[in-house]
């Protein structure tokens, strides 16, 4: 698996678009143009295809880091302790679950409706 693979698949995983990649790059000052992040999506066989060096895909995993946790705190400063994720992606990742399982304190139960049974 080449290092283009590992960013696509990175990329479809995450949800990302063009300018959230250029946007989690440049939080680790590593700009890079869309006409070059377009190249590295390119297929193989594709003639403005290019080659994802080390150096690009580790800054990307650095600067994705510092998207979904957050800046490390500086030298002597106690982290700052917080009940939910940090970041834009990680703050939406459960937001199209509902948010109450319970039914009146109770475990949820889905109720099935007998469809296509007679009814006795």
């Amino acid at each position: 698996m080449t290092n283009n693979d590992i960013f696509k698949k990175l990329r479809v995983a995450h949800k990302l678009k063009d300018q959230d990649i250029i946007d989690i790059l440049k939080l680790v000052d590593f700009r890079v143009s869309k006409s070059e992040l377009n190249a590295l999506f390119q297929r193989e066989d594709h003639p403005n295809y290019v080659e994802c060096g080390d150096q690009i895909l580790r800054n990307f995993l650095n600067g994705l880091i510092i998207h979904l946790r957050g800046p490390m705190p500086k030298k002597g400063e106690k982290p700052k302790r917080t009940d939910q994720p940090l970041g834009s992606n990680a703050k939406n990742l459960y937001k199209n679950q509902s948010e109450d399982l319970t039914k009146e304190g109770k475990p949820f139960k889905p109720e099935f409706k007998n469809y296509g049974k007679k009814k006795s």
